[in-house]
């Protein structure tokens, strides 16, 4: 079944109120602040309009510890500089242990790998592992500022690492182990660790995948490393290393204590994704990731004691951040490490009904993949409230199929946002309808927008993805720009003062949206701006065409250039009749500007380590620009992936040099 995109698919029950972690907070503004907030409008307005009554709000309903005195909630307002609760002191760590209160028998880690047996931790060995970890790091010198790096699959180990390092106030960073020594070491030699914590291999399916010489070369690559420990993850042993388990196990005075730190204290060093330059080391701080994260995963996903967080991703995307962040509303979390399509695309259905999961991450493409192959849920005995999509924009189809699949009951919370805010800027919360293509709305505390060339708000037409006020979880900087002129090039060079995050967006009047791609690698056709997915979403859907990516190659010459369409299908080769398919599908969808002027056939898209497609780097090796200055090798899903483009980028040189001797 279709639907018309903007169809309303889920509205918020009659008891919504009543009912949800959203409804709750409601209740205690109108009881302790006195303002009568009953619908998403209400809220978001007074989130953005006061935002010293909202964080601190924030800060008082979810309890937060603070060890120090605060003198301001937000002391400075300017972007960038924005200076947050002011002489209050906190840990991340201190939270996300506590849970909520949660009681130490209950469960609060569930660890699902191809490479060992399945593994659950109760909150009560959860916090001892930690206290025993956090004993260890001390005995090897790490403190407060250190930096603590792992090079790890998604474990329960690296989880227990991460709340060590960030107790003792250490920072804490991580690259997902399937990563190749030079991404490593252009992201981890940044921030120079002290500690190193790695995984020797791990299973990926049928297939054992052995890092040992890989971790061999980072260590060598890595002179500030004074110490390797190995997690001694399935049948792999790192020579040289000290045991994490055996330094566990001999611990004699567990830790449990934490170092309260100052709100902007960094906790975690992020990295982008390094597709189209060097990796930005995006520094997140303890109390920006706490206030964010407490009412991101409360108020807009709905979660809290009693629930379970199933979303999977590897150490490298800041939906492991998220992820882990589960524990700070009591819920327990889920971690998947291997290939998450393995036996077969259903298996993370199943994993979700064997761990009673509340809270289910289903990115676009997997959506789109179980749909294409007809997977069936109805036999599933699920216990699924909400369905988190992420990392792409997800087709109206897929609203649809969740609908048909899941029942009418279960809200889809389609959100965009980024490693930049490692949280969401625009997505659903439980006040908010359904509408099918679309992302329900702006992020609670999150004052965002769609701005033209001229920084004039625009709706129902595409502009620059804005945030006009400042968040709690925006980067405390970036590692090793001492003077912030490479944040202030990143994020404040286009509007003075605002944030622009690089995406592409339309805004309906009812606030809806529609990310249309990254503003970057927009398509500027004829003087009309083309979101890339929007293509995406035609093409993808039509019979021979499993993945796709477009670039407009400009005309130096001020011409409408060159719009090419590269698609992956069974057979590489486009023939006459799937092209024309393809055309009129594109003109009759979208427009007669969309229509490619080419259209090639290609073994893979190239996307990165996360899953996006490469569009910026395709574009500038098609412009002439060598393939090693475009990206690393490292970063890519599959490091052959540019080969064609490559190629086909050397053909056009040869062309176009024919071209000039013949003139």
């Amino acid at each position: 079944m279709s639907e018309v995109p903007g169809t309303v698919l889920w509205r918020p029950p009659p008891d919504v109120l009543e009912t949800t972690q959203v409804g709750h907070f409601l209740s205690w503004v109108r009881e302790s602040r006195g303002l009568d907030l009953r619908d998403h409008d209400s809220l978001w307005q007074w989130s953005v309009e006061d935002l010293e009554g909202f964080w601190s709000a924030i800060w008082e309903y979810f309890e937060v510890t603070d060890h120090g005195s605060r003198t301001a909630v937000l002391a400075q307002r300017g972007m960038p500089g924005a200076r947050w609760f002011t002489g209050s002191l906190l840990n991340y760590a201190e939270h996300a242990m506590r849970g909520a209160g949660a009681d130490d028998a209950a469960v609060a880690v569930l660890a699902r790998s191809q490479s060992r047996a399945d593994l659950s931790l109760t909150w009560g060995e959860l916090r001892d592992q930690v206290a025993r970890a956090r004993r260890v790091l001390i005995e090897l010198g790490v403190g407060p500022g250190d930096r603590v790096a792992g090079y790890l699959p998604n474990t329960a180990e690296t989880l227990v690492a991460f709340l060590a390092a960030a107790g003792l106030g250490a920072v804490w960073t991580s690259c997902a182990i399937e990563f190749g020594p030079r991404s490593v070491i252009d992201r981890f030699g940044q921030v120079e660790p002290l500690v190193l914590v790695v995984a020797g291999g791990y299973r990926y399916g049928r297939k054992d995948v052995d890092r040992r010489a890989a971790i061999a070369e980072i260590v060598a690559g890595l002179p500030s490393v004074r110490h390797v420990l190995d997690v001694e993850y399935g049948q792999w042993r790192v020579d040289g290393a000290r045991s994490w388990p055996r330094s566990l196990a001999n611990v004699t005075d567990p830790e449990a204590r934490t170092t309260p730190v100052a709100f902007d204290h960094p906790l975690v060093v992020l990295f982008s994704s390094g597709t189209t330059g060097r990796p930005k080391a995006i520094v997140h701080g303890h109390g920006g990731i706490v206030v964010e994260h407490l009412k991101n995963h409360a108020l807009s996903w709905d979660l809290g004691p009693g629930d379970v967080l199933l979303w999977y991703s590897t150490t490298a995307w800041m939906m492991w951040n998220a992820l882990v962040s589960g524990l700070l509303v009591g819920s327990a979390i889920v971690l998947i490490d291997g290939d998450p399509t393995y036996p077969d695309l259903g298996w993370q259905w199943r994993l979700a009904e064997e761990t009673r999961a509340t809270l289910m991450g289903a990115s676009p493409g997997f959506v789109m993949a179980c749909r294409a192959a007809g997977i069936e849920l109805s036999g599933l005995d699920l216990r699924i409230r909400v369905v988190g999509s992420a990392g792409a924009p997800l087709p109206a189809e897929g609203y649809v199929w969740i609908r048909d699949q899941l029942g009418p009951g279960v809200q889809l919370n389609v959100g965009s946002g980024g490693t930049d805010v490692c949280s969401g800027l625009v997505q659903n919360n439980p006040l908010l309808p359904v509408r099918s293509g679309r992302i329900s709305g702006r992020a609670l505390g999150v004052d965002v927008h769609a701005y033209d060339e001229s920084g004039h708000e625009v709706i129902g037409e595409p502009g620059e993805l804005v945030v006009t006020a400042p968040m709690p979880s925006m980067p405390i900087g970036l590692w090793g720009d001492e003077d912030g002129s490479r944040l202030r090039e990143t994020y404040f060079d286009r509007y003075p003062g605002i944030w622009r995050h690089g995406d592409w967006i339309v805004f309906e009047a009812d606030g809806s949206c529609v990310v249309t791609g990254r503003s970057d690698a927009t398509l500027n056709r004829g003087g009309v701006r083309l979101g890339t997915a929007e293509f995406y979403r035609v093409v993808e859907e039509l019979p021979h065409v499993e993945d796709s990516l477009v670039v407009h190659l400009e005309d130096p010459a001020g011409g409408n250039g060159e719009l090419i369409l590269f698609v992956a299908g069974p057979a590489v080769e486009v023939d006459e009749a799937l092209a024309d398919t393809i055309r009129r599908a594109l003109r009759s969808a979208l427009s007669p500007r969309h229509v490619p002027d080419r259209i090639v056939g290609v073994p893979t898209i190239p996307r990165n380590l996360t899953g996006k497609k490469l569009e910026l780097p395709v574009k500038r090796i098609l412009q002439g620009t060598p393939a090693a200055q475009v990206v690393s090798r490292d970063a890519l899903a599959d490091p052959t992936s540019l080969d064609v483009f490559v190629a086909l980028a050397d053909e056009r040189a040869r062309a176009a040099s024919a071209t000039t001797v013949t003139r």
